[in-house]
């Protein structure tokens, strides 16, 4: 499988770039986790994937987040419901914006990325559940 962008490109090389800290200047649309919680109370139709690493995400995570480490963005990327709105998150925020970075480049799709991740998510008195008690409670 070849990863490219709508002009036929590769740019996996701008996510490496991105994962390793190298800036690229382009904006990304965030939320705030007040916001998030508002929208998810509100029954509003989100897709939560959390970019972290498994270790990260067996620590913990919100509420309907969907295991989908950055690594794997550009195999999942062209998946992605295009008719609901997308949110990444990771720890701090950082790797979810390159996520949401990459997306944008390469499908279009103008994600939101979760401003400061997670810790912000727990910051804010929301619920952080361990991954097994998403799937039983269904």
């Amino acid at each position: 499988m070849i990863l490219t962008n709508k002009q036929g490109k590769c740019n996996i090389s701008k996510l490496v770039l991105a994962y390793i800290g190298v800036p690229i200047m382009m904006s990304v649309k965030e939320i705030d986790a007040t916001a998030l919680k508002e929208m998810m109370d509100n029954g509003e139709d989100i897709c939560l994937y959390d970019v972290r690493s498994q270790a990260e995400f067996a620590q913990g995570i919100i509420r309907g987040g969907e295991f989908a480490p950055l690594h794997t963005i550009p195999v999942k990327m062209h998946d992605l419901p295009k008719d609901k709105t997308i949110v990444f998150y990771c720890r701090s925020g950082a790797r979810s914006a390159q996520a949401c970075l990459y997306v944008a480049e390469n499908t279009g799709i103008e994600a939101l990325n979760l401003r400061g991740g997670i810790i912000s998510w727990y910051q804010s008195g929301n619920e952080v559940i361990k991954p097994d008690e998403m799937q039983a409670n269904g």
